[in-house]
């Protein structure tokens, strides 16, 4: 698997495709919240198996931290740290912009596996797309 940070339309569109895919296919978002006002001032990530897009996600930074979004796998890749890979990947990202610490919303089924990945929960239970989500901190070093 190779993970890349976007740099080409066709790049951003496979990120695009594999959003859609899990969070309007998948999870039922509507597409007018999947696609937000952050995605021109965003970094935007895609995960290739063998040349198909796989995984992605996003990243910008809000208030000095690095805000983590969008993190996605194609039911094809779960189940092979493809998410690890992703989170990876983003947080070298954000090392390299001295970005202090990460913040995320996770959906609740997810917290396990940011847990695993060193983040820790900060608030209570909300709903973001009619989803039940959680935010996470990790402090980078």
């Amino acid at each position: 698997m190779e993970m890349i940070l976007v740099k080409t339309d066709k790049e951003l569109n496979d990120a695009m495709l594999v959003r859609k895919e899990v969070f309007v296919g998948e999870q039922n978002v509507p597409l007018e919240e999947e696609i937000d006002e952050f995605e021109n001032s965003s970094a935007h990530f895609v995960l290739y198996d063998e040349r198909e897009p796989v995984g992605a996600g996003r990243f910008r930074v809000k208030d000095g931290q690095g805000k983590v979004e969008r993190i996605c796998v194609l039911s094809s890749a779960r189940g092979k740290g493809a998410g690890k890979l992703i989170m990876n990947f983003i947080e070298d990202h954000a090392r390299s912009k001295d970005i202090p610490a990460l913040i995320l919303n996770a959906q609740t089924h997810a917290i396990p596996f940011y847990e695993n990945l060193g983040y820790s929960v900060t608030s209570g239970e909300f709903l973001d797309a009619g989803i039940p989500h959680k935010s996470m901190k990790k402090e980078l070093k």
